[in-house]
């Protein structure tokens, strides 16, 4: 019995782990937040390498000199502080931006349109985007469902034997009534034999 507490108690703990990674790396998307991990230390110590950062979604036009922002850069995802804001001479509601690493001593090479911005970030988890960035590609991917497969069954598992054991009780009581040699289900006594009923 403790140690089907203990059991329960780690299993429990084990579900309720796994649900709050689930929505760290999945729930955030159903508010509208974009979940990216850091992979490079350009934005020590803002930013840590193997962050997760979690980023919103903003108007190019609300964005200041100061803040950090998320931006498509070529093939890949860039987050970076504006150290320049340089609006477009043509057309008000396009601008450009002028960026830098926290960590790198010059800017980067080219400006930022506002197309390619994809939001600031709003908080950040330290470490974890290992984590996501390990079971998001094979083979983490893999160990991930196996993993979430044999939590599964550990979880049910002693749920099912348990009602195995009861169905057997059940069965060797029933099999004490029909002998005889117990109560009945009423709480009667037997019937007598014939020829006692007959005297």
């Amino acid at each position: 019995m403790l140690l089907r507490k203990i059991w329960n108690a780690v299993s429990t703990a084990l579900v309720v782990l796994v649900v709050i990674l689930a929505l760290l790396l999945v729930g955030a998307r159903l508010v509208g937040l974009q979940v990216f991990t850091v992979l490079s230390g350009s934005m020590e110590p803002t930013y840590h390498t193997g962050s997760l950062i979690y980023v919103k979604k903003v108007d190019p036009l609300t964005v200041q000199v100061g803040e950090v922002i998320t931006f498509m850069l070529e093939d890949t995802v860039a987050t970076h502080r504006v150290v320049e804001v340089v609006p477009d001479e043509e057309d008000a509601s396009v601008v450009r931006f002028r960026t830098k690493g926290d960590a790198n001593e010059s800017e980067d090479g080219g400006l930022v349109h506002s197309n390619n911005l994809l939001g600031t970030p709003v908080f950040t988890i330290p470490y974890l985007g290992y984590v996501a960035n390990y079971i998001q590609h094979p083979p983490g991917m893999y160990v991930a469902i196996a993993g979430a497969a044999v939590l599964l069954i550990f979880v049910f598992l002693p749920d099912v034997f348990a009602k195995d054991g009861e169905g057997e009780k059940k069965s060797g009581k029933a099999g004490k009534d029909s002998d005889g040699s117990a109560p009945q289900a009423d709480g009667s006594a037997p019937d007598a034999p014939d020829e006692a009923a007959h005297k």
